[in-house]
């Protein structure tokens, strides 16, 4: 269980390909903080650490965590946000995020509006997920709150300290992101739907 707040970024310094899935090493400030099998959301993606090694440790991530986030458009040298599971008792700063992406976007719009940061993002709706203007999102792992929404898609603003501490600073039009939507927002819509 997560909470959107990025800890800090990551620096994707490695990889490599193992059959159908993916090993990614990275770097970062926290990794000396990390142990083996501890989960960490990754832009979002909840991977599972299998290896340390000074500053740098490594993840896995499996075919199907591949198909249906952005992870096969990373590179070495990308920057990911970085969030370790919550702790027991810790505020909860942003809203409930499990980690589990439900599909990706494509930026359409990024504009900087007087110090802050507006973002569009259009997806499939083919998959009836739903954001409500003032509802929770995760886009990327950061837990937003949507300014404007529509049937396939929604817009949010993002602060400065927002913009600069995560990889926000690096969206230009036709980046693709992982989505997390409401979790209780998923509960109501299937209990809706099934009325």
């Amino acid at each position: 269980m997560f909470t959107g707040i990025i800890e800090t970024l990551g620096t994707i310094q490695d990889i490599q390909k193992e059959n159908t899935n993916v090993n990614i090493t990275i770097s970062s400030t926290i990794t000396s903080e990390l142990k083996i099998d501890q989960s960490v959301a990754h832009n979002g993606v909840c991977l599972t650490v299998v290896a340390i090694d000074d500053n740098l440790y490594t993840v896995t991530a499996i075919n199907e965590t591949i198909k249906k986030t952005n992870l096969g458009t990373w590179e070495v040298g990308n920057k990911v946000n970085l969030e370790r599971a919550m702790k027991l008792g810790d505020r909860l700063d942003g809203h409930i995020v499990q980690g589990h992406v439900d599909q990706t976007a494509t930026c359409i719009v990024a504009n900087e509006t007087n110090g802050s940061w507006f973002y569009t993002f259009e997806y499939d709706s083919n998959y009836n997920n739903i954001t409500i203007e003032k509802g929770s999102i995760t886009v990327n792992g950061v837990s937003l709150t949507v300014v404007d929404s529509e049937d396939n898609q929604f817009s949010v603003a993002i602060i400065p300290y927002t913009y600069q501490h995560t990889n926000f600073n690096s969206f230009t039009v036709g980046t693709k992101v992982n989505l997390e939507f409401d979790v209780i927002g998923k509960y109501v819509s299937r209990l809706y739907a099934n009325k």
